[in-house]
């Protein structure tokens, strides 16, 4: 998660204000919650986009063995982002093991099934496949509730409420299909 240079400043006060806790202007408390709310719009994006992909991996999977190299390149990237390899990875591995990747990659999935199961059987957290839900900012130490006597200055007009579901995108929207190159045409010698 990257922050821009005004969400940056809204931050750095925010932390000194709950280390130091004193009265904040409406402006800074408006900003603070303009902030979370970013903050929570990026975490549910971020947990969109993991779904699609994990669906996009199943499809893959499900294709085999015609999509073997996009299924191979979809679950290393699944790996690396924390995913979990199921039963269904791992049988569809075993199948395909013939090649030098996919033996690879079925070593590298026992092994990271293995430890989620020790974890599970251990009864340590495993990470869950959505993130979850982060609890609303709802108050602010030193915010308005600490200025009861100050008068109330109008607060900016509401933004227009945005959709609260935006429908999932095809995966034709978000990767477009990959093309085979075309050969160049063969030139004709004169004469």
């Amino acid at each position: 998660m990257a922050f821009s240079a005004d969400e940056l400043r809204v931050l750095r006060r925010a932390l000194a204000i709950a280390l130091h806790p004193a009265p904040l202007p409406d402006e800074d408390v408006q900003d603070c919650l303009r902030l979370a709310g970013s903050v929570d719009e990026t975490v549910g994006e971020a947990g969109r986009l993991r779904a699609f992909l994990l669906a996009d991996l199943v499809r893959y999977r499900n294709a085999l063995p015609g999509s073997l190299s996009g299924y191979l390149e979809l679950l290393q990237d699944a790996l690396a982002a924390g995913y979990d390899p199921r039963p269904e990875d791992l049988a569809a591995l075993r199948a395909l093991r013939g090649g030098p990747v996919a033996a690879a990659l079925l070593e590298r999935c026992q092994v990271l099934a293995e430890r989620s199961v020790r974890a599970r059987l251990a009864g340590r957290a495993v990470a869950a496949t959505t993130p979850a839900p982060r609890s609303r900012l709802l108050a602010l130490p030193g915010g308005r509730a600490a200025e009861p006597d100050k008068p109330k200055v109008p607060a900016a007009p509401p933004r227009p409420a945005a959709p609260s579901e935006r429908p999932a995108p095809k995966p034709s929207e978000v990767f477009p299909p990959r093309r085979r190159p075309v050969p160049p045409p063969q030139q004709r010698a004169a004469g």
